[in-house]
């Protein structure tokens, strides 16, 4: 078991921004277990924060950046590289400018402020994220691919070639993630640029400031008035940067990552689609139990049969609050012979009437003894997110709003490995059964 970890006593770095040149004063402080890394724009009017979290990517060229509304911000991947080089879990990191430092254009800066800061542990288990399907992202000829190892454990191997003549050259480097090892072979390794791409940077405003031994600038003959810290530094960065970028899936990824060519863009949606992944498995994990009302009991309690029975089991039964039933979609259903030959997709209609039935089911705990049973009445707010198909699984889950003598409301959501796939109001007459 590992423990989670912040920083023990706070600390400050001051620097300016690597694209827009602002002065900065970054302050780290140590947070409580769980809470994350988090920064802090302390140059608002009201502080602003913004967790290190996918869903707060703000869209930006050569760099990771984030945002909350309008405030963003800039270049955060070097010190997130950090904190996962050191296994911090818990920061709150506050600045009065947009951009975080650049320092040389490496993360040592950033490590050596939090390594004087202290390291500590924390009375909490950390979070590791572990790959548990292959995943594979693709932009052109780049690529990052993605693949389960050991669970508490991330090899990379990045493979970096821009093809003949480029000054830069065929590099290959395999890393796995060691604090030492972090701090000794990856965290020195600067941003580098080629000449070319320099030039066209500054032509935009973007770098003002910079000189050629602030920068790793490469010309046709290797580094312009600068020298490698490594021979191969150049993938040894690509690599710091991937470090960081998975910092935005909100837990430590473990297992395994093959890069080819790949930058922050396809780093970050690599960190979305295992971010998706996770949510689905543990919604998966929270929904899939033993079956509260199994088929045999649903069909004592509904009066549809094949091939309008469309809730396969009951696998939570929250009183007449809340119930989550299951659908299996197979090919095998009659209307996919229609709805439609070439493409199957189940009918909205039928994916309303399946959480209708759960509805149904659920008001039938609290109709139970009145002799009442439950017809829809209409429909409200209805909504379809994505195509249901042969092969998912329909989890239904329903929400009792409100239930009176001769009326029921329900709101009810179904999803497919996680996504939503539909949703509505329900609305239902209560009406007298027919007797036996």
């Amino acid at each position: 078991m590992s423990r989670q970890r912040t920083i023990e006593r706070e600390a400050t770095l001051t620097g300016r921004g690597l694209f827009t040149g602002f002065p900065v004063t970054v302050h780290f402080k140590p947070a409580g277990p769980a809470s994350g890394i988090t920064f802090v724009r302390s140059d608002q009017p009201t502080p602003v924060r913004i967790a290190a979290r996918i869903e707060n990517l703000s869209k930006r060229a050569r760099r990771t950046s984030l945002k909350n509304g309008t405030i963003a911000i800039e270049t955060v991947e070097h010190c997130l590289a950090a904190a996962h080089g050191l296994g911090l879990d818990n920061l709150d990191i506050e600045l009065d400018n947009a951009e975080l430092p650049s320092g040389d254009g490496s993360c040592i800066p950033f490590v050596d402020t939090l390594v004087a800061a202290g390291l500590v542990e924390q009375d909490a288990e950390r979070k590791y994220l572990p790959i548990k399907q292959v995943l594979r992202v693709t932009e052109e000829d780049a690529e990052l691919v993605a693949w389960p190892g050991e669970l508490d454990r991330l090899d990379i191997y990045y493979e970096l070639d821009y093809g003949a003549g480029n000054p830069v050259g065929r590099q290959t480097y395999r890393f796995s993630l060691d604090r030492e090892d972090f701090i000794e072979a990856l965290a020195p390794a600067r941003t580098f640029v080629l000449e070319e791409e320099a030039l066209q940077l500054q032509a935009a405003g973007l770098g003002p400031h910079l000189t050629y031994r602030d920068v790793l600038v490469i010309g046709r003959d290797g580094p312009i008035e600068n020298l490698y810290r490594f021979p191969d530094e150049c993938v040894r960065h690509k690599v710091l940067d991937l470090v960081g970028d998975l910092m935005l899936a909100g837990g430590f990824v473990t297992g395994r990552i093959y890069a080819r060519r790949s930058g922050h863009h396809l780093n970050q949606e690599l960190v979305r689609r295992l971010a998706e992944a996770h949510v689905a498995e543990q919604f998966h994990e929270r929904m899939i139990g033993k079956p509260r009302l199994d088929i045999r009991v649903v069909q004592r309690i509904l009066p549809h049969r094949y091939p309008m029975l469309l809730v396969d089991r009951v696998i939570e039964m929250d009183g007449d609050r809340r119930a989550i039933g299951l659908k299996n979609v197979t090919v095998n259903e009659p209307f996919f012979q229609g709805h439609y030959p070439r493409n199957p997709i189940m009918p909205g209609v039928l994916i309303i009437e399946a959480m209708a039935q759960l509805g149904g089911l659920l008001l039938s705990q609290k109709l139970e003894h009145t002799g009442k049973v439950a017809v829809l009445l209409s429909l409200d707010k209805v909504k379809f997110r994505r195509p249901v198909a042969p092969g998912d699984q329909l989890i239904l889950e329903a929400q009792t709003i409100r239930v009176k003598t001769r009326s029921g409301e329900v709101f009810c959501q179904a999803h497919v490995g996680g996504e939503l796939a539909a949703e509505a109001t329900i609305r239902f007459m209560l009406v007298d059964a027919d007797p036996e």
